[in-house]
């Protein structure tokens, strides 16, 4: 929502705003698993607290720096530490919830990305002064403060579950955590790929206005937070989280590959299966979150979601540029073709994983 500002305000070229944009996640790769086994041994309260006040002190930073390479180590910085709350979270819900209604517990606090999302494109841009980005910086600094007092302020330890049994494997050495993660860096492409440049491919190449293929956008956030809360239910109905993860990485390849045959269709024909593709893509986390915890059990839970956070978190750095390079060197058709083989593969690679 600031990358024109931030461009305006640094004098940044579109690489160096690609950067910026990519060092919060990029910063989050080192420290993703090492959050999560602090959460495991100090509690998510403390985690949380700690990580999103950090990336709050990082950002008020970022808000007063003269230049690209300060501004882009601050937000490494952020990312990094804010990278907290994605373990320690996940964390909270598995210990509070019982297993017959952690699949929708765990599918409402994934809701935080699109309601996220909605909230920072309605108010952050309001706040540019004249390009000037600070008070807009500023404002999603107090954001993160305010999500670290109250996380400090609720979140308490929930019932003490006995350690795993001595021997069981650690994450990092368990082949099913393993192949759940890079199932799941599989399936994450269309949510990075299709729904990231969603709005530039309907401007660029369909012709739409920036703001009506923004509320093709906002329309898929909208029906996303159904989405993600549905597939946690179902998951809790049939007591299982892979085979609706399975299912709906396979429904998502199928209709991308319906959209890829559909690309230079008119838009009444397009728009609905491309809505539908990208909300299938958006709505699987919690599942995934929530097999991983499962897995590991309540003791490495946190251990377990930093591990598959780290291998999302790599993947959500390649993707958008290997397909922005993808689609440059070739056609949109060949981009969205083989994103759309990738949740195919880990729908395949996932069979696998037992559950």
């Amino acid at each position: 929502m600031l990358a024109p500002a931030l461009r305006a305000r640094y004098g940044l070229s579109l690489t160096q705003v690609g950067v910026v944009l990519a060092a919060p996640n990029v910063g989050a790769i080192p420290t993703l698993y090492v959050w999560g086994i602090a959460a495991d041994r100090l509690g998510e309260r403390f985690v949380i607290a700690v990580g999103l006040l950090g990336s709050a002190a990082a950002i008020v930073a970022a808000a007063y720096v003269p230049s690209f390479w300060p501004l882009t180590g601050c937000i490494l910085v952020a990312g990094g530490v804010g990278a907290a709350v994605n373990s320690a979270s996940g964390r909270a819900v598995l210990h509070w919830f019982e297993s017959h209604e952690r699949g929708t517990a765990l599918g409402i606090r994934q809701t935080a990305v699109p309601i996220g999302g909605a909230w920072t494109s309605f108010l952050l841009p309001a706040l540019v002064v004249r390009d000037d980005p600070r008070s807009a910086v500023i404002a999603l600094a107090a954001a993160l403060a305010a999500g670290a007092l109250a996380g400090l302020a609720v979140l308490r330890e929930g019932p003490v579950e006995a350690e795993p049994a001595r021997g069981a494997a650690l994450p990092h050495r368990d082949r099913a955590m393993w192949v759940l993660s890079l199932g799941s860096s599989l399936v994450i492409a269309p949510q990075v790929c299709v729904v990231g440049f969603l709005v530039l491919f309907l401007h660029a190449h369909r012709g739409l206005s920036t703001a009506a293929a923004g509320v093709v956008l906002g329309v898929v956030n909208l029906l996303g937070i159904a989405g993600r809360i549905g597939a946690g239910r179902w998951s809790d109905v049939v007591g299982s989280r892979l085979r609706p993860f399975r299912l709906i990485a396979l429904a998502c390849a199928v209709l991308l590959g319906v959209a890829t045959v559909l690309l230079s269709a008119p838009l009444w024909a397009l728009v609905p299966v491309l809505v539908a593709a990208s909300v299938l893509a958006i709505s699987w986390n919690g599942l995934s979150f929530t097999a991983a915890a499962e897995a590991a059990g309540h003791a490495r839970s946190g251990t377990a979601l930093g591990l598959q956070q780290t291998v999302l978190a790599v993947a959500g750095a390649v993707y958008p540029i290997a397909f922005a390079a993808l689609v440059a060197g070739s056609s949109w058709r060949v981009g969205f073709a083989l994103v759309a083989f990738l949740p195919l593969a880990g729908w395949r690679l996932l069979a696998s994983v037992p559950g």
